[in-house]
């Protein structure tokens, strides 16, 4: 006796239709547990493909020749020393430091005005010394002559602490006379150096 049997015709085709959707559902049921069984045929991971062997390492590399050549440490016995600091010849003079005694101090003293005054009964004698002091780069604007004592010898005399007692012992070294500060006759005369010349002055002397 059939399981339909007693039941109306639209309860037999329902009957029927449960059952072939329970069939299909335990043919697929079966299919996918046959099929999900290993996961070998699932993708990997996006960007990552691996091949069987293959290590996901790098490769490793050498360290020296990874590393840059460090410079060498020791001194080359062959490389040249450095020359030492270079010296003027001999004889030759050096710059002086502004302020300081120099070629350049005494260049600059010759601009400090110097008369020259005739102390002597020699005619012209205060022109010869004045042209021997132009004649070395001094600045002379006054001849004249001097008659109002007796100097003992020719004399550079200047006023102490300022330009004029460079000038004047520069002057005095360099043609052998005496330097002196102004005596009481000249402290009101004009700015500049005052050189009295007497009898023993040498046109054109200069001292050693």
């Amino acid at each position: 006796m059939s399981v339909f049997s007693g039941m109306s015709r639209p309860m037999k085709a329902a009957g029927v239709a449960l059952i072939g959707v329970a069939i299909v559902a335990a043919v697929i049921g079966g299919i996918t547990a046959l099929g999900g069984g290993d996961g070998s045929n699932e993708a990997g991971p996006s960007g990552t493909p691996t091949s069987p062997g293959s290590s996901s390492a790098p490769p490793s590399t050498s360290s020296s020749a990874s590393s840059p050549a460090s410079p060498s440490t020791s001194a080359n016995p062959s490389s040249p020393t450095p020359p030492p600091p270079s010296t003027p010849p001999s004889g030759q003079p050096t710059s002086a430091a502004p302020g300081q005694p120099g070629g350049d101090q005494q260049a600059s003293s010759k601009w400090v005005t110097v008369r020259v005054f005739n102390n002597s009964t020699i005619k012209g004698l205060a022109d010869r010394a004045a042209e021997d002091f132009r004649g070395s780069g001094w600045n002379v604007n006054e001849v004249s002559n001097y008659s109002q004592g007796i100097i003992p010898t020719t004399t550079a005399f200047y006023r102490p602490g300022t330009d004029e007692e460079a000038a004047a012992k520069q002057l005095a070294a360099e043609f052998g006379i005496k330097a002196e500060p102004r005596f009481e006759g000249i402290q009101s005369a004009s700015p500049g150096v005052i050189v009295i010349v007497t009898k023993e002055y040498q046109a054109g002397h200069k001292g050693s």
